[in-house]
């Protein structure tokens, strides 16, 4: 199982529209990856708030055909 990098880029862009996202495959199985998304909508956001958006944008995803994702995020500067 696992998810490709750009249908996990694609699902963070859909649902943040203007997201500036950056990943790195963690363990080369297409299963454990770091995602750095950047967006303006973060602003004023908590982290924790931050990440659920990101985690919701996977759409129940996380813990199935993704099994993890070690998640940065920021506001642009």
């Amino acid at each position: 199982m696992g998810m490709p990098a750009a249908e996990i880029e694609t699902l963070i862009r859909a649902a943040l529209p203007g997201a500036q996202v950056t990943m790195r495959d963690l363990a080369g199985d297409n299963d454990h990856w770091a995602a750095h998304v950047v967006w303006a909508g973060f602003a004023g956001k908590s982290r924790v708030a931050q990440h659920k958006a990101v985690y919701a944008a996977l759409d129940g995803r996380m813990g199935g055909a993704l099994h993890a994702l070690q998640l940065t995020t920021a506001v642009p500067s």
